[in-house]
């Protein structure tokens, strides 16, 4: 059966108080709209709509081609905000499932789950609900004996029996489609607040003696809604518990999982461990049998298997097998990493591709370069890149060595077994297997470090004096 989708995004938002677009605050380094889409696309919803009011421009700028649009241009209740779907949904056949845009943690499982007890059931409404231990400020789930929804009473309206009740709505529902937009022209803002609320449908369908259900989930944090900071904080600790569960259970040794950030669409692989203070984000892909951190952030950065990588910061860089990063060094993007390449203490990589074997083990900056086989570059030695109007390349051939504090003044290009002194200031391109020295001669003044002093001693007294 065909499935449609309707995501409620249209409210402001207030209480986060944030020039950020609720639904577009990232719960573990994505958007909540976008980890609502990401549940829809898992159960294979064939047509998404977001219903969108303020910031409509910036839900539609994140979420492109993922989805539809209709605009809520006035704010006149949940009920009004599904109704602004109708032109695009009205004729169509299936079920319909509506969810609002802050609540990341609805999981693909329990939302398959209702659809298919919807379905078997023959319902023309399922919605989700919870049983919470404190159910104060939540509308009810009042149940008949056959265990159909009855109705969904509000806290401030509920009988001494009802306020007794656990379960409440946790706001995700699927209907019948065309049940569903018949209903809602039925909807009245007959009430003191003059909106359309979405929850009258149920009550409607049940007075038309159409069954009504209610799949109630095992997991306390599928509920939950953002509106504010507090309660977006709770979501990001249930979802990082969630994602780092999922990691240790597909064998990640994760050694501190509380002080382990693990963003959604990372992939790491087994027997890789992580120690406390890692951070990976984005699009981040780690193999097998890698050591991460202690203290590392990877962004959006690809590692193969083998890796060591400790006190280090590494964005939109890429990780070759065996190879080892740190501690404390920045792999900036376009830093490419071929196998078995050392990358040591307080070495900043940029634009750079450093091929198998080599070694830039201390205190040295490699940008806009091409690094041979094996070369081996000493502690302090820079790539000159930047001349004051363009960046301009290294090229370093297999083999060669460049000694400590060497500058190489780009354009260059070092050729394959060729030695730079250390102390040199390379302008000049060097031949495959030559030695390239370019410093001053050393001159020693035989005796003249007493002569010195007693310059600078009399200087500081003279200064002392006036």
């Amino acid at each position: 059966m065909r499935k449609l989708g309707i995501v409620l995004a249209a409210g402001q938002g207030k209480r986060m108080k944030s020039k950020l677009y609720k639904v577009l605050h990232p719960v573990c380094g994505k958007p909540m709209v976008g980890h609502v889409l990401d549940v829809l696309d898992a159960v294979r919803v064939d047509r998404k709509v977001v219903i969108v009011g303020h910031g409509a421009e910036e839900v539609k700028a994140y979420l492109g081609e993922r989805a539809e649009f209709a605009l809520q241009a006035e704010q006149l209740g949940t009920g009004h905000a599904v109704l602004m779907a109708k032109p695009l949904f009205e004729q169509e056949d299936g079920i319909t499932v509506v969810i609002c845009g802050d609540t990341p943690l609805i999981r693909p499982d329990s939302l398959e789950a209702m659809i298919r007890l919807h379905q078997e059931q023959g319902a023309a409404a399922t919605l989700m609900s919870a049983n919470l231990n404190d159910p104060r400020g939540y509308g009810r789930i009042v149940r008949n004996e056959q265990g159909h929804v009855v109705s969904i009473v509000e806290q401030k309206d509920c009988s001494t029996d009802q306020d007794a009740i656990r379960e409440i709505n946790a706001g995700t529902y699927c209907f019948d489609n065309r049940k569903l937009f018949a209903a809602l022209a039925k909807v009245t803002n007959d009430n003191a607040q003059k909106e359309y609320y979405f929850t009258d449908v149920v009550g409607i369908l049940r007075e038309q003696g159409e069954t009504v259900l209610a799949y109630c989930t095992n997991d306390e944090s599928e509920w939950i809604g953002v509106n504010d900071r507090v309660a977006l904080s709770e979501a990001e600790k249930y979802m990082r518990d969630r994602i780092n569960r999922g990691h240790m259970m597909n064998g990640v040794t994760i050694v501190d999982p509380v002080n382990t950030y693990i963003e959604k669409d990372v992939a790491i692989g087994a027997d890789t461990v992580l120690h406390p203070g890692t951070v990976l984000r984005g699009n981040t892909a780690i193999g097998e049998d890698c050591s991460i951190g202690p203290n590392c952030e990877l962004t959006d950065t690809v590692v193969g298997a083998r890796v060591h990588i400790k006190h280090s910061i590494l964005s939109e860089a890429e990780v070759g097998d065996g190879s080892s990063v740190g501690p404390f060094a920045y792999l900036r993007p376009g830093a490419k990493l071929a196998g078995n390449v050392k990358i040591g203490d307080f070495v900043e990589i940029k634009n750079a591709f450093l091929d198998e074997g080599a070694k830039v083990s201390h205190l040295s900056y490699i940008g806009d370069a091409q690094v041979g086989k094996n070369v081996n570059i000493g502690c302090g030695a820079i790539t000159v890149n930047y001349d004051g109007f363009n960046k301009n390349k290294t090229v370093i051939g297999d083999d060669a060595f460049v000694g400590s504090n060497v500058n190489l003044i780009a354009p260059v290009t070092i050729g394959k077994g060729a030695f730079l002194v250390a102390g040199s200031t390379i302008t000049n391109d060097v031949a495959d297997n030559d030695v390239a020295i370019a410093r001053e001669r050393q001159t020693n003044k035989e005796g003249y470090a007493e002569k010195l002093r007693a310059k600078f001693k009399a200087a500081k007294q003279n200064k002392s004096s006036t």
